[in-house]
């Protein structure tokens, strides 16, 4: 039997990509479900999609903590514990510093970090009380290497994984654990949140050249990590096209 057979398993970020393939393969695996995102009708037409998932679903902007905490509630309502939080929602509008794009440093400041904190914050007492738990977030190869036109989006990513070993430290004697998973260049719908069209299809013919991963394939590497025995804290995973040079 799985490991991740009737664990609770909370998506955020859930509609689409990433966070779709994960929903897909966890229910494959026999998890219980909660998904969120901002778009409900996406998260109705996955639901639909697998009948036989032990699945709810609950629209959430991950940057307001009410609508977060009404995530985990439902959560709690519906199995009494929460096993794993995936932070996994994020937007990746970039640029050059020098034109002060500050709306889109803000709205990524708070998807991006907020978001994964205000994750943290509705689940980890529950997880404390439980003395047991397990937090993902979804962080990127630009939290560990910085590029041109991308140093908000890089520091963001950057901050994902100061936060994350944090938790790690702060709660390692709770047996909670904390993973990121940084992937390279996927095939997901981030490359339309770009707003800049030249930068967009730069980003789009990048990923043409290198045979990006899918999302699949992350969504197996975030199974890989809560298959993990409950000693084992896997706490950073860098997963990468092979032909990606960054």
């Amino acid at each position: 039997m799985s490991k991740i057979q009737d664990k609770v398993v909370v998506i955020m970020g859930a509609s689409s990509g990433i966070g779709e393939a994960t929903t897909r393969k966890l229910a494959q695996e026999g998890a219980k479900l909660i998904i969120a995102a901002r778009r409900e009708e996406r998260l109705k037409e996955i639901k639909d999609s697998i009948p036989e998932a032990n699945l709810y679903y609950k629209a959430a902007d991950v940057s307001n903590y009410e609508e977060v905490k009404n995530v985990i509630d439902l959560a709690m309502e519906k199995f009494g514990r929460v096993d794993v939080l995936f932070n996994n929602a994020a937007i990746m509008p970039t640029g050059p510093l020098v034109e002060a794009r500050r709306d889109e440093w803000k709205q990524m400041l708070d998807i991006n970090v907020m978001g994964v904190l205000n994750g943290i914050a509705a689940t980890l007492p529950i997880m404390v009380e439980q003395q047991s738990g397990h937090i993902i977030s979804t962080a990127s190869v630009a939290g560990h290497v910085v590029y041109p036109n991308s140093a908000v989006y890089c520091g963001t990513k950057f901050a994902v994984r100061a936060i994350m070993e944090g938790l790690r430290q702060e709660h390692r004697l709770d047996n909670i654990r904390s993973t990121i998973i940084s992937p390279g260049t996927v095939a997901t719908e981030l490359a339309g949140s770009i707003k800049k069209d030249d930068l967009r299809e730069a980003e789009l013919e990048y990923q043409k050249s290198i045979d990006p991963l899918q999302s699949e394939d992350v969504a197996k590497t975030v199974a890989f990590v809560i298959e993990a025995s409950e000693h084992v804290s896997v706490s950073e995973m860098i997963v990468r096209p092979t032909q990606q040079p960054l």
